[in-house]
């Protein structure tokens, strides 16, 4: 009998932990009581389940991102793909990502997803711990002016910061030990780089493993945030969605296609039929890991890109080129702010922006792996790591939308680097004609 995919298991959660979690609330608004199995609420019983699942998110953390990072940064600085090739590759990925977070964050200071009527959505979405405490705890570890970000990033103690979860200080280590892996002599770099490279594939089966257990967690977060404030916290929940949504189309059918159009010389709309299987794919899957090699067939046959650009450019992309995840992340974590009432400054934003733009960079191919990326976030700025939970009611939509836009990313990348370095493509406008003949 073939086994229900991931996905179709968490949307059945979510299904079940509405309908138990709205029969809790409703015994509880009618009786006054809390329901309870052996002595125990059910309520509690979610959360003990939920905290379990997002437990073993914070497990894995430091050691996924600073191997994926050391990896991907000591893969890309060997073998002379540092180039032309790689340099216009990495810098078009590290601008699209901005780009990207840049859009949501306009969109949700814009809309403000996480206000009521003007009032914070916590009481809504049953977010538990004080909105002074937090803001405290903000000022504390949100730094006042953009210089204390960069301050951050160089951390005295690199242990001292993995214990706190300084993830900026981990991810700027990260970086630096895998540049200069790269110039040390072979019999040194080489044991390292699989001694790191291990340790990835290590965590990857560690992620996909507790990636298993998702459904059970989901439910009990879930169920747990509706227990407790009924079916009026999706509300505010499906317009973050929205919202989301709209920054990803703003992303794909704007921002991406301009680049196409004026960087690349081609056609956006051709481009975006060439990649749309890969796309569809990627919707289906949530995983952009899984979809590399449609997208590579897409790119190669339909757009005309040669096998020397989509075999160095797509590989990376689907590690370290996530423009709809960073627009998530950083959204989740100004609603998740807003929610609880808590006026961010620009410093603060800009910390946001930047642990977005790293994370990302880490952040695991595999269905809801940026659960651990926003957990990182809100981590860093002081926000509560449980507040997690009340984004799974319609995370996996989104994520399977996010990572659509992740792979017309990677195609969108793999042409535009294919025109700079003079290949014609299927797609080219001006001398089109000549081209496709």
């Amino acid at each position: 009998m073939r086994k229900l995919e991931l996905h179709w298991q968490i949307l059945i959660a979510i299904v079940l932990a509405g309908i138990v979690g709205g029969y809790v609330h409703n015994v509880q608004s009618s009786t006054g009581v809390d329901p309870t199995i052996g002595g125990i609420t059910f309520i509690a019983i979610f959360e003990y389940v939920g905290t379990i699942f997002l437990n073993a998110l914070r497990m894995i953390i430091v050691p996924l991102i600073m191997s994926s990072i050391i990896v991907g940064v000591a893969g890309i600085g060997s073998g002379g793909n540092l180039g032309s090739l790689g340099g216009k590759t990495l810098l078009f990925y590290a601008t699209t990502t901005l780009a990207a977070i840049l859009v949501g964050l306009v969109l949700i200071n814009a809309v403000g997803p996480g206000y009521v009527n003007g009032e914070p959505a916590k009481d809504l979405l049953a977010l538990e711990a004080s909105t002074e405490e937090l803001a405290a705890s903000v000022a504390g570890k949100g730094p006042g002016d953009v210089a204390k970000v960069f301050q951050r990033m160089v951390p005295p103690n690199i242990v001292a910061a993995a214990v706190e979860g300084q993830m900026l200080g981990i991810i700027f280590f990260a970086i630096l030990f895998g540049y200069f892996m790269t110039k040390l002599d072979n019999q040194y770099a080489e044991p390292l780089y699989r001694f790191w490279d291990a340790v990835f594939h290590v965590m990857m089966r560690m992620t996909e493993w507790i990636m298993k257990f998702a459904p059970i967690g989901v439910f009990g977060l879930v169920a747990g945030v509706i227990a407790r404030a009924g079916y009026k916290a999706t509300g505010p929940l499906a317009v973050f969605a929205v919202v989301v949504l709209v920054a990803l189309a703003l992303h794909a059918f704007i921002t991406l296609p301009l680049l196409l159009r004026f960087v690349g010389r081609v056609d956006p709309i051709k481009t975006l039929r060439g990649a749309a299987k890969a796309m569809l794919t990627a919707f289906s899957t949530a995983s952009s890991s899984a979809t590399l090699p449609v997208t590579m067939e897409c790119v190669e046959d339909n757009i005309g890109v040669s096998n020397k650009v989509s075999s160095f450019v797509l590989p990376l992309g689907a590690t370290v080129n996530m423009n709809g995840t960073a627009l998530y992340e950083c959204a989740a974590a100004m609603f998740i702010a807003q929610a609880y009432g808590l006026e961010l400054t620009f410093g603060v934003q800009f910390s946001i922006v930047v642990i977005a733009l790293m994370t990302s960079i880490g952040v695991a191919g595999v269905p809801s792996a940026s659960l651990v990326a926003i957990a990182i976030i809100l981590g860093a700025i002081g926000l509560p790591i449980e507040a997690l939970g009340v984004l799974l009611v319609f995370d996996r939509i989104l994520d399977m939308a996010r990572t659509s836009i992740n792979v017309w990313g990677d195609a969108s990348c793999a042409t535009i680097v294919a025109r700079l370095e003079g290949e014609t493509t299927n797609v080219a406008i001006g001398d089109a004609a000549k081209e496709a003949a």
